[in-house]
C-alpha cells in the first residue's frame, strides 16, 4: 500500500503527527497532497518536552517536516480493503482486455501482412 493512498483514506479521521523537531500534533486530517503536506483541524500541539499544550483550530504541516504519522487501525483496514478492490478491478479489466485483443489480433495480423513494407524517409 502506498503512503499517499493511506493518507487519502485517512481524511476526516484523527491522527497523530510527530515533527522532526519533536513536537506532536493531534488532530483530524482535512486534506493532503502529493508532497505529504497536511491540513489538520481541531489540533492539540505539544512541545518536544511534552510540558506545554496548545489548542489550534487549524494547522498546516509541510510534508518535509514530518517524522512519522500514526493513524487509527480502522483507517488501515479501510485502506487495505480499497487496495484489494482496486487490484481485483484492474485484474478483471486486464483479463477482459486480453480476451478482446486475442480475438482482434488474428484479423489485424492478416491485414498487416497484406500491406507490404513501409518506405523509410531519408533526410
Amino acid at each position: 500500500m502506498l503512503p499517499l493512498t493511506l493518507l487519502n483514506t485517512s481524511q476526516g479521521h484523527p491522527m497523530l503527527v510527530e515533527l522532526k523537531s519533536g513536537e506532536t500534533l493531534n488532530g483530524h486530517l482535512v486534506n493532503c497532497d502529493a508532497w505529504m503536506n497536511l491540513t489538520l483541524k481541531e489540533v492539540v500541539q505539544t512541545n518536544a518536552e511534552g510540558t506545554r499544550f496548545f489548542r489550534l483550530p487549524e494547522c498546516y504541516v509541510r510534508g518535509n517536516n514530518i517524522k512519522y504519522l500514526r493513524v487509527p487501525d480502522e483507517v488501515l483496514d479501510i485502506a487495505r480493503e480499497k487496495n484489494q478492490q482496486q487490484r481485483e478491478e484492474s485484474r478483471n479489466n486486464r483479463q477482459g482486455f486480453n480476451r478482446n485483443n486475442r480475438n482482434r489480433q488474428g484479423g489485424q495480423q492478416g491485414h498487416q501482412q497484406g500491406q507490404g513494407q513501409h518506405r523509410r524517409r531519408q533526410y
